[in-house]
């Protein structure tokens, strides 16, 4: 099985990371101290993001696991 080297869940990953860290800079810059709650609020959309696209890879491995041993197992059988 021939393997890609395009992640759509990486560049997501990577693109919802950037935004991110964009947006807390941006907070700063225009409203000063008064940017901490909602760069809080920035920080954990962030993390539940980043867990959200874990889960995803995770998800996603396990099924292409599955259908591999499931090819694997059928190709036993005909054997």
């Amino acid at each position: 099985m021939a393997k890609t080297s395009f992640d759509t869940l990486r560049v997501l990953a990577i693109a919802s990371q950037a935004l991110g860290f964009i947006l807390i800079i941006t907070l700063e810059t225009l409203m000063g101290d008064a940017a901490r709650p909602w760069q809080g609020v920035t920080l954990a959309v962030m993390v539940l993001c980043a867990l959200f696209l874990a889960l995803a890879r995770l998800y996603r491995r396990n099924k292409a696991r599955k259908t591999m041993d499931r090819r694997l197992a059928e190709d036993d059988d005909d054997s």
